[in-house]
């Protein structure tokens, strides 16, 4: 059956309010002020709402992909809520367009939409392969250019509070000083469509000063790495909290960022071009949004480095060839190689142990992540690495006692480490 596909235009611009689901709330925070500042009257969604799950459930079949299942949860409660006038809203999305469910998502939601009365209600569907068309949506070069540093922004963010948050002497410095940070970028990110990179390297720095700043104190923890599908990898709605559990139970995580994603996808175009010479234009773009994604994350890996104080990310370049002797670039369905290769970087990093989210049935993530796992362990045998399945259906208290099962292996691994040299020394 097919549904009732609503554009979103040019008279709908003026007055309707556009509601974007949270996944990662500082970056998408930065984002949704860059669709401001093009005119839009954006929001983000909190995902918070205790109905999510079960609104979600209501409206989706429970085989369909979890992250769906919230997504539209979140869409739906929103709609309900009374928050919002339904008849004056739009909803927007980014769908990839490849072969994993996550295409279906749009669908699946003014499915949903329709059951609960609001099929009415526009669905912007973002997407590089040009799925739909918006006349009121424009996708325009600039408005990229401000998602990008929006992303970069969060990234570095991200990567700070988590080096800081388990030493912190005072609990909430570095989420407090993060939501500080966020207002601040979103302003000036929100201000208007202009952006200076001089302006942009000089917030990298003051964001590492300030963090540095942030009084510490050292503490017994374990370095625990989060890999697999991208909802469920950094949503603490999609993975029950999983980075405050690790951090309650004395891990400090490490998170890839999400720029690595958008190299990721733009790298299988260039790949694929290689294998079947289609489109030698949208080649030639491709080429000139991987140079410049690539060197607007090497400028922050420099940056981090000359400061001194953070453990920098790695350069994507590298992240590709560890991918080499273990999976095929070719392989890009979902995360595909990336998640692998996250594996190998997180290794190569020293952090030895890594927890693989995956939403429960999804194929890509049980072929490059749980599926990987045995190549992986038997030429890094130092590495302790855990799958856990998302769902509706799955008992948090499985998923809690697996990962304390991980992190007890991984505290004995780390004592066994501290003692070796102790006992070289005695000999």
């Amino acid at each position: 059956m097919k549904h009732t596909y609503i554009p979103f235009t040019r008279e709908m611009k003026k007055d309707y309010t556009i509601l974007a689901p949270t996944m990662l709330p500082m970056h998408f925070r930065l984002v949704v002020n860059v669709m401001r500042s093009f005119g839009y009257k954006a929001e983000l969604l909190d995902g918070k709402s205790p109905r999510i799950i079960e609104t979600g459930l209501k409206y989706v079949h429970n085989d369909a992909c979890y992250p769906a299942i919230l997504v539209i949860g979140q869409f739906i409660t929103a709609l309900e809520s009374g928050r919002y006038d339904p008849k004056k809203t739009a909803l927007i999305y980014f769908q990839t367009g490849g072969g994993c469910r996550a295409s279906n998502y749009i669908s699946l939601l003014r499915k949903a939409l329709e059951k609960a009365g609001f099929g009415y209600v526009p669905v912007i569907s973002i997407s590089f392969s040009g799925l739909e068309k918006h006349p009121g949506f424009r996708l325009t070069l600039p408005m990229l250019h401000g998602f990008v540093y929006g992303v970069l922004y969060g990234d570095l963010l991200m990567s700070v509070v988590n080096q800081i948050r388990p030493y912190e002497k005072n609990k909430g410095d570095a989420e407090r000083l993060a939501e500080q940070w966020v207002d601040r970028l979103g302003e000036e990110l929100g201000k208007n469509s202009r952006i200076r990179y001089r302006k942009v390297k000089e917030n990298y720095r003051k964001i590492l000063c300030d963090f540095a700043a942030i009084p510490t104190e050292p503490r017994d923890t374990v370095k625990v790495g989060i890999v697999g599908e991208i909802f469920v990898k950094y949503s603490p709605l999609g993975n029950n909290n999983l980075e405050e559990f690790l951090i309650s139970e004395g891990a400090e995580t490490v998170v890839p960022g999400l720029i690595d994603f958008f190299l990721y996808c733009v790298y299988n175009s260039l790949h694929d071009f290689g294998l079947y010479r289609f489109n030698q234009l949208s080649h030639w773009i491709n080429k000139a949004a991987f140079r410049f994604l690539s060197s607007k994350k090497n400028d922050i890996i420099r940056i981090t480095a000359a400061h001194g104080r953070f453990r920098p990310q790695t350069d994507f370049s590298h992240v590709i060839r560890l991918a080499d002797g273990y999976i095929s670039t070719g392989t890009k369905m979902g995360e595909g190689w990336l998640l692998t290769a996250e594996m190998l970087e997180l290794s190569e990093m020293g952090v030895k142990n890594i927890v693989c989210t995956q939403p429960f049935g999804c194929l890509p993530n049980h072929i490059c992540g749980k599926g990987m796992m045995k190549p992986i362990k038997e030429n890094n045998p130092d590495m302790n690495i855990v799958a856990i399945d998302y769902d509706a259906g799955a008992a948090a208290v499985n998923q809690e006692n697996r990962l304390k099962l991980m992190l007890a292996y991984a505290k004995e691994n780390k004592r066994k480490a501290e003692e070796q040299p102790a006992e070289q020394a005695l000999r």
